[in-house]
């Protein structure tokens, strides 16, 4: 049996099968929203076929919108070219029982071209790929975690929908951060997400209220950065499915509410070399002791945080987090141990590591984590110094660079950056400037229940 529990191996995939446990395999990639998109293949078939020559999708779902409706603009599949197919490489290493569902297992995928079966420069595993090889090439191996928050609902999805999202009832109704007895009227569902998590090859390390009304957040155990990315996007798929089964509904959107905190994504990184923390040291910077490789890594992160701020923030609600006092961050600087900081550095020695704060719950892990990469590593590499460190509130702070107002603001700033570019792609910039232009289209067309709520009457 592989380490973790609910890991498969092809063999003991097929000893499943043959017993009758497990009868479909679900082949799944992550599209640019995070999304798992993909296949249910009969078992029998995924273990004579697939497992080895994978299968194939229609490469429209790498320019598609949220309502699956294809987007003019791209280059990489347009009209003009067919929308053929695109290749999905299983990739074994995430073989896994899913046990939210029944005799089901899941598998993740790369994504290839379908001539050449090399990877598709713009799937955002191939993207966070690329980092993670030049990390390799600086003799560094990546280790990182994700902290998720939501919002749980009594409300179905379905519900949900039918009432435009509107006056949902959320399954705590005073702010429960840490709070026992509220936390207590959610696990019906948490205790659940738990249970499968870890019996599904993911981890598990504890779940608490969170500063909303029914705000939670639910903590699974670091690893390498791509099985962290793929952990993540499995968690978040595996809870809207929990949720859905049982007649409740989660939301991972930054900002469900007006007036109430945002769904942040805080992400944990730290290189390691052989088996040591690359940034354990003897050099001070403030009061931590690290490496040169943690004090550059940490300049190039923050130096390069505004150009890449829509792999963090991929949004229009995203950026209505950003408040002052929300314990979202709202301007760039760094400290230590700090939750008013958009980098609070943590651990020391062995557990020295980087939490970055910016990201909200809505971001694509892929895309996060090798935004990080490419900016730490590119700090590495060209020395990059970063600022004396703050301490105090940083809310207070008016004088430090803020983080980027809109989506608009910030796809402008990636799309003119010369570091995106060598970093990513110029075929990647474009591809992801032009997702985001279209984002912003989408929601510039829209007329809002604010709108309405606002002008209806009084105008």
């Amino acid at each position: 049996m592989n380490a973790e529990r609910g890991m498969l191996s092809l063999d003991e995939l097929a000893s499943l099968v043959e017993a009758g446990d497990i009868d479909t395999v679900i082949i799944a990639f992550c599209d640019h929203y995070g999304r798992l998109l993909g296949k249910r293949l009969d078992a029998e078939y995924f273990l004579a076929e697939a497992a080895r020559a994978g299968t194939h999708a229609c490469d429209y779902l790498l320019t598609t919108d949220m309502e699956m409706e294809p987007v003019p603009g791209y280059e990489f599949a347009n009209w003009e070219l067919g929308y053929g197919d695109f290749h999905l490489a299983p990739d074994m290493e995430t073989l896994r029982h899913a046990t939210w569902l029944q005799s089901t297992a899941i598998v993740l995928c790369d994504v290839e071209n379908e001539a050449l079966h090399q990877p598709v420069s713009v799937a955002p595993r191939s993207i966070l790929r690329r980092q993670l090889r030049a990390a390799a090439d600086l003799g560094y191996s990546v280790n990182a975690a994700s902290e998720l928050e939501y919002y749980i609902y009594r409300d179905s999805y379905h519900d949900a929908h039918q009432r435009g999202y509107a006056k949902l009832e959320p399954m705590g109704w005073y702010l429960e951060d840490y709070h026992l007895l509220q936390g207590t009227r959610e696990e019906g569902f948490t205790a659940a997400a738990r249970h499968h998590l870890k019996r599904s090859g993911i981890p598990v390390e504890s779940s608490k209220g969170e500063w909303g009304l029914g705000q939670h957040e639910l903590n699974i155990r670091y690893a390498d950065a791509l099985s962290m990315a793929d952990r993540h996007a499995l968690m978040k798929h595996c809870l809207k499915e929990i949720a859905d089964a049982q007649g409740c509904s989660v939301t991972f959107m930054a900002k469900p509410h007006a007036g109430q905190a945002g769904s942040s994504c805080h992400i944990h990184l730290s290189l390691f070399s052989g088996r040591d923390n690359a940034f354990a040291g003897d050099s001070a910077l403030g009061p931590v002791m690290g490496s040169d490789a943690f004090r550059y890594f940490l300049g190039g992160w923050m130096a390069h945080l505004p150009e890449l701020m829509v792999f963090y923030a991929p949004t229009v609600n995203s950026y209505k987090r950003y408040e002052d006092g929300s314990w979202a961050p709202t301007r760039i600087a760094w400290s230590y141990d700090n939750r008013t900081a958009a980098f609070r550095v943590v651990g020391h020695g062995g557990s020295l590591r980087i939490e970055c704060r910016a990201p909200g719950a809505d971001c694509n892990p892929y895309l996060a984590y090798a935004a990080a990469l490419a900016s730490g590593l590119d700090g590495i590499r060209k020395e990059i110094e970063p600022p004396d460190i703050f301490e105090g509130d940083i809310y207070a702070a008016r004088d430090l660079p803020r983080v980027p107002y809109t989506l608009a603001e910030a796809t402008d700033a990636f799309e003119r950056s010369d570091f995106a570019r060598a970093a990513f792609g110029a075929d990647v910039v474009g591809h992801y400037a032009h997702f985001f232009r279209s984002e912003i289209e989408s929601f510039n067309s829209a007329v809002t229940d604010w709108e309405r709520a606002r002008y209806f009457e009084r105008i």
